[in-house]
């Protein structure tokens, strides 16, 4: 070891307690938490509790714990393979522990360091895979932030694979000889199609899923993910999505995708830009069907990542038709769409009672047609609409509305880049919604909200469209001054 390397004075160590007893000294809420730190084990507990709280003599019952209703005496530790005092009281707690250490039974003393001989961790339980984070007492607050952080990008059904992992061990040790083919069986089935399968909650088919794998010689058939990126900030990303960027080959990412979030991959995976941005088109949708289809063959996992949420206007369907046809394995994880990211900006309500109770997601481009979109009577009638869409047919948006019969004065919300801290938020009305139009200084993605509950929005650090607002062609609009 260097010689720089700090050594622990606490060794972390799994102890054996299937069949023994752990002895808790301890009547209050010390006792009670680590009554539920221990039964999270199959440990037999021995609660040593002679005026025990209600909540405490309540998990008691609950968990079929033994309960020793008497005043503390040395021989109640008798037989445990650990001891925790958890009186609260310093000059029980130092009894318990001195009379442990006399039966030679490792202690633990809550809250009082110089008493322990061992630290219990904060606990990442995913049974049989437990993992364990200490500081030998010196920050449990620490502790706890770095458990809930490991929580968050464990998938809760890791346990349920790792038991299905042991029913698979004698077979690959069989069946596969020692070195890359078992190593890649394994990687596979930690990582593809067993465990996409029982993070679904599809238990036979994971079992399938790793019976082929094995007779495959740990080949992959290939999976791509549909993973929504969010609106820009990249802890705006899900867990799911987190994870499944850790696990990819091939990472597939849209142009406004944020560096940020693309580099949450894995270090090594293979990142392609297809993005798709108005007047700069690297790939066209046919070519990424065929790119994602490619890969697919090839054995490869792919996450392709999508601004927002994949099935919002990202052109989801057609992927997803494309690696149907070619019978390639795919899922979608949702993602946070730019509407949400623009009204939480906005500390808007999407949702008002008593002033709407619907919701239209659209593009402008709906509205180039000769004829107005049905969700167009949805809007007149007081629906709030989630326009996706450039500066450029903002106008055009306007005065369809406005001609359609929407009033003029209905309230209008204009986030550039939401959810990022560069973002630019504007407020007005539909007939201010044409001066984005004019300003050559957005050109950031640009969501517009308009309806009544737009009313109800936080303006305090929004700037007026009025103040940028040109003069306009269309009848509604005309006289409108700069």
């Amino acid at each position: 070891m260097p010689h720089d390397t700090p050594k622990l004075n606490a060794f972390p160590v799994f102890l054996r307690v299937e069949g023994k007893t752990v002895a808790i000294v301890g009547d209050g809420e010390e006792a009670l938490a680590k009554a539920r730190l221990l039964g999270q084990s199959s440990a037999g507990l021995r609660i040593v509790a002679g005026h025990a709280s209600a909540e405490l003599a309540a998990w008691i019952a609950a968990n079929g714990a033994l309960h020793v209703a008497a005043p503390y005496e040395p021989a109640h530790l008798e037989g445990a393979v650990m001891v925790f005092a958890a009186s609260g009281e310093e000059s029980l707690d130092r009894r318990v522990a001195e009379d442990a250490r006399r039966l030679g039974i490792a202690v633990n003393a809550v809250d009082r360091p110089d008493l322990c001989d061992f630290f219990t961790p904060a606990l990442v339980n995913r049974a049989p895979v437990a993992i364990a984070i200490g500081t030998e007492g010196a920050g449990p607050v620490l502790a706890q932030i770095i458990r809930a952080r490991i929580d968050q990008m464990l998938s809760p059904s890791l346990g349920t694979l790792a038991s299905l992992a042991v029913s698979f061990r004698h077979a690959a040790e069989k069946l596969l000889p020692k070195g890359a083919a078992r190593r890649r069986f394994w990687s596979e089935f930690f990582t593809g199609a067993p465990a996409q399968a029982l993070a679904a909650g599809r238990l036979a088919e994971a079992h399938d899923a790793a019976s082929h794998l094995l007779v495959t010689s740990g080949r992959s058939s290939g999976h791509v993910a549909l993973v929504g990126a969010g609106p820009g900030a990249e802890d705006l990303l899900t867990l799911r999505a987190q994870r499944l960027l850790m696990e990819a080959d091939v990472i597939l990412y849209d142009a406004l995708v944020p560096e940020a979030v693309v580099a949450m991959g894995r270090r090594d995976a293979e990142r392609v830009s297809v993005g798709k941005r108005k007047g700069c088109h690297s790939k066209t949708q046919a070519e990424i069907n065929s790119l994602l289809v490619e890969l697919g063959h090839e054995g490869k996992r792919v996450v392709r990542l999508k601004s927002g949420d994949p099935l919002v206007f990202g052109r989801a369907g057609e992927e997803m038709a494309a690696l149907r046809d070619a019978g390639i394995s795919y899922e979608v994880v949702p993602g946070v769409t730019a509407a949400f990211a623009a009204a939480a900006d906005f500390e808007l309500p999407l949702t008002l009672r008593g002033v709407t109770s619907s919701m239209v997601f659209t593009t402008g481009h709906d509205l180039k047609g000769n004829s107005l979109p049905d969700w167009a009577r949805l809007a007149i009638s007081g629906a709030t609409v989630a326009v996706y869409m450039g500066r450029s047919v903002a106008a055009e948006v306007a005065g369809r509305l406005i001609d359609a019969g929407l009033a003029s004065d209905t309230a209008v919300a204009v986030v550039e880049n939401a959810s990022l801290g560069i973002r630019r938020k504007f407020h007005g009305t539909l007939a201010d919604l044409p001066s984005l139009q004019a300003r050559d200084d957005l050109d950031g993605p640009v969501m517009t909200i308009i309806g009544d509950a737009v009313a109800g929005a936080n303006f305090d650090h929004s700037e007026p469209l009025a103040a940028g607002k040109i003069r306009h062609a269309h009848p509604h609009l005309e006289g409108v001054d700069a």
